[in-house]
């Protein structure tokens, strides 16, 4: 069975943009996948990026372009100026980390959850109320938002040190277990064609 591991930021809008078409394509192609939430400013540090404070103003003023534009082609709302950003995303990613190693409910909607809540809800991610609340709608226990921290931040290092032996360079990336490798949502569509087997 093909398996894909999806290394993301939860402070991610273009991961947010992804929406549940990771999963859709999984399911279909019968694959499976491991969300990884990584630290990205350590991925960018060690790979040649930049925080968002730091690029260029021509990349900033495209970026505000890009967003709105592929927001509403893909019909997903967004806030391109959200209120609750940036946040600490390390709450949120050992959230999510916790609930895949619980099991029982849906990660990937949890995963779209917490970004959807920063994008399109104006929620703060860094909130335990919120992570709390998310956890619950998506099938978890809630108190995942308190359990297991030393763990999620053990995890979260190794996955941040992974990704960046891997070749991980930004969010979201997504890695085939034959090595293929495809950043961001936009990229998706060659994923599936991959997943398929139509392309290389």
């Amino acid at each position: 069975m093909t398996h894909i591991d999806y290394y993301f930021t939860t402070l991610s809008p273009w991961a947010y943009l992804a929406g549940s078409r990771l999963e859709t394509m999984a399911a279909r192609h019968g694959a499976t996948i491991t969300y990884k939430p990584i630290d990205i400013g350590q991925v960018f540090a060690r790979t040649g990026g930049k925080p968002l404070s730091e690029r260029a103003q021509a990349r900033k003023d495209y970026r505000l372009q890009e967003l709105p534009r592929w927001a509403e082609f893909l019909g997903m709302p967004l806030n391109v100026h959200p209120a609750h950003w940036p946040v600490n995303a390390a709450p949120s990613s050992y959230a999510i980390i916790a609930a895949q190693a619980a099991g029982g409910g849906d990660v990937g909607g949890l995963v779209q959850g917490v970004l959807r809540a920063t994008w399109a809800e104006e929620r703060n991610i860094a909130e335990d109320e919120t992570l709390r609340d998310l956890l619950a709608r998506h099938g978890f226990d809630p108190a995942l938002a308190d359990k297991g921290l030393f763990t999620g931040a053990e995890t979260y290092e190794r996955n941040t040190e992974e990704a960046v032996a891997n070749g991980v360079f930004g969010s979201p990336f997504y890695i085939v277990d034959d090595g293929a490798k495809f950043w961001g949502q936009d990229r998706l569509d060659f994923l599936e064609r991959h997943l398929a087997g139509r392309a290389a």
